[in-house]
């Protein structure tokens, strides 16, 4: 059951209604929000397989989602997510590492944190700009669809 960071590309303009509707399903209302979410549930895998040309996902690693957390984690009031926020609220003694570990076993769920830490995570456009083009899929030079372990490089360049 891997973890997936699941990243909006395409904005809003000329979007048809039923992949705008999914995409606030998927609480990706904005260009260059991620969401994590599991694939355990055969309903999220089809939500990301019909708007694939708007978003790109793949499953992230530790390193870059304790990075993504640092760098990018939000509390309400919108304060940064911090390693004491955790421990007091979260009652985990080893801070943001203990709940990236969490998250990537499933032990935790990220809609169960959703009212003590924010659920979507604003990024920057990418540093450097992107490879390909946000029309094409990925396996053809593109930047949309299923990216695999690539997705970590992306997130890297955006956070």
């Amino acid at each position: 059951m891997p973890l997936y960071a699941v990243i909006r590309l395409r904005g809003i303009p000329d979007t048809p209604y039923d992949i705008e509707y999914t995409l606030k399903l998927l609480r990706l209302h904005k260009k260059f929000h991620c969401v994590l979410v599991y694939s355990d549930n055969p309903g999220i895998e089809g939500m990301l397989f019909k708007v694939k040309d708007w978003i790109t996902w793949g499953e992230i690693d530790k390193e870059t989602l304790i990075k993504l957390l640092r760098g990018r984690g939000r509390i309400p009031g919108n304060k940064p997510l911090t390693d004491e926020y955790v421990k007091e609220k979260l009652k985990l003694p080893g801070g943001i590492e203990e709940l990236a570990d969490k998250l990537l076993k499933g032990e935790l769920k990220p809609n169960k944190l959703a009212n003590l830490v924010k659920p979507v995570f604003r990024l920057h456009p990418p540093r450097g700009g992107f490879k390909g083009t946000i029309k094409k899929p990925f396996g053809a030079g593109g930047e949309t669809g299923y990216r695999g372990e690539k997705i970590n490089e992306l997130l890297k360049k955006m956070i």
